[in-house]
C-alpha cells in the first residue's frame, strides 16, 4: 500500500460567504466613475468585534472626500497615496448584531445598534463595540443611520469646543446640511438662541429644526450687520477668517467644522490652521477640531433623541445600488439634512 494513502487528507476549506457591497478600486471625483455594486467576501468577526447585518447606512461630505482622495493631505495621512486603502467609503450604519467575537460584552446577537465602521455600504460590517451603541428605540434604522458621524460632530462642536450655555447667541453657518441640522437642534437643547445661515430654499427646514432666526446667505451678509454672536459654528463654509471674526463678540468663540476650498492639497484645512495660530493673540477664541467616533457620544445623542430634543432630518433614501446617485445629490447641493442608504 502506498504510504501516501495512509496520510489523513486535508479537509476542504469552507466556501467563502459573499455579500453585496459597494466597491472602489481607484480615486476619482465622480462617484459614477469609481463606485460599483459587487460581490465581496462577508467579514469574519474577530476578537473584540461584532458582526452587524446592515439595515441602513448614510452619506456625508466626508464620504466624498474619502472616495475622491482630496485634499491630497488625506492620502499622505494614511488613506492611500495612489489608490484608496478602503475599498468601500461607507462609515455610518444602523442594523442588527449578527454575532459577537471573543471578549465582547454588553452586546449580543439580535441587538439593534448604530455606529461607525469601515465599509458600511454593504450587507454586513465588522465593527468595534467602542464605536457602537444601542439604537434609539423611537428611530427607524434609516433615521438611526443618519446620526453617528454628523450627530457626533455637531455634539462635539457645540458641547465640547464651543461650550455653548443657555442664553448665548449662536450663529450656525451651513445649518441645513448633515452636521448643521444636528447642530441647530443640539444648540437649542442647550438653551441657546440660534441664528441659522442657509439658502432661502432651505429656510423652512432650519426653522422646523428650531432655529430662532434665519439668514438667507443669497440675500444677506451674516457679518454685514450689527449683530454679534457669542459663538459662530462654521460648518463646511468658505468665509474668510476676518469675516467670521467680525460676526463674533470681542470674547466670542469660533469653531470651524470642516471647510471647503478649491485647494487640492489642503482643501480648507489651511484656514483652520490660521485660526488656531491666531487665537492666542486675540481676545476671541478661534479653533477647530477633529471629531472622534465613540460610543459615549452615541449614548449622549440617543438620550437627546429619546427626550425629543433631536430628530434626524432625512432628505431622501436610496437603495444600496444607487450609492453613486446619493453622493451626486450631495455634491449638487440638493440635500437638506441627511441622505440615507437602505440595504
Amino acid at each position: 500500500m502506498n504510504a501516501a494513502m495512509l496520510e489523513p487528507s486535508t479537509p476542504p476549506a469552507p466556501p467563502t460567504v459573499t455579500m453585496r457591497a459597494i466597491v472602489q478600486d481607484a480615486y476619482g471625483a465622480g462617484p459614477e466613475d469609481v463606485l460599483r455594486l459587487g460581490e465581496v467576501a462577508r467579514p469574519v468577526v474577530g476578537d473584540g468585534e461584532i458582526l452587524v447585518r446592515v439595515a441602513a447606512a448614510s452619506v456625508d461630505r466626508g464620504t466624498w472626500h474619502v472616495m475622491a482622495g482630496t485634499p491630497y493631505l488625506m492620502r499622505v495621512a494614511g488613506f492611500g497615496v495612489r489608490a484608496p486603502k478602503a475599498t468601500n467609503p461607507g462609515r455610518c450604519f444602523a442594523g442588527t448584531v449578527e454575532s459577537v467575537g471573543k471578549d465582547v460584552t454588553g452586546l449580543a446577537p439580535g441587538d439593534e445598534v448604530f455606529g461607525t465602521a469601515e465599509g458600511s455600504f454593504a450587507e454586513y460590517v465588522a465593527a468595534k463595540p467602542a464605536q457602537v451603541a444601542h439604537k434609539p428605540a423611537g428611530l427607524s434604522f434609516e433615521q438611526a443611520a443618519a446620526v453617528p458621524i454628523s450627530g457626533a460632530t455637531a455634539l462635539q462642536a457645540v458641547r465640547d469646543r464651543a461650550k455653548v450655555t443657555a442664553g448665548e447667541k449662536v450663529l450656525i453657518i451651513g445649518a441645513s446640511g448633515g452636521v448643521g441640522s444636528f447642530a441647530v437642534q443640539i444648540a437649542k437643547a442647550f438653551g441657546a438662541e440660534v441664528t441659522a445661515v442657509a439658502s432661502g430654499a432651505k429656510a423652512n427646514l432650519v426653522r422646523e429644526l428650531g432655529a430662532d432666526h434665519v439668514i438667507d446667505y443669497e440675500r444677506e451678509d451674516f457679518a454685514g450687520g450689527e449683530h454679534r454672536y457669542d459663538v459662530v459654528l462654521d460648518i463646511g463654509g468658505t468665509s474668510r477668517l476676518s469675516r467670521l471674526r467680525h460676526a463674533l463678540t470681542p470674547r466670542g468663540r469660533l469653531v470651524i467644522v470642516g471647510g471647503m476650498s478649491a485647494g487640492k492639497w489642503f482643501g480648507g484645512i489651511d484656514r483652520q490652521l490660521r485660526a488656531q495660530l491666531l487665537s492666542p493673540f486675540v481676545g476671541q477664541k478661534l479653533g477647530t477640531f477633529v471629531a472622534s467616533e465613540n460610543s459615549d457620544d452615541l449614548v449622549a445623542l440617543r438620550e437627546l433623541i429619546d427626550a425629543g430634543e433631536v430628530t434626524p432630518a432625512i432628505h431622501r433614501s436610496y437603495p444600496l445600488g444607487e450609492v453613486p446617485a446619493a453622493i451626486r445629490s450631495l455634491l449638487d447641493g440638493e440635500v437638506r439634512g441627511k441622505v440615507v442608504i437602505t440595504v
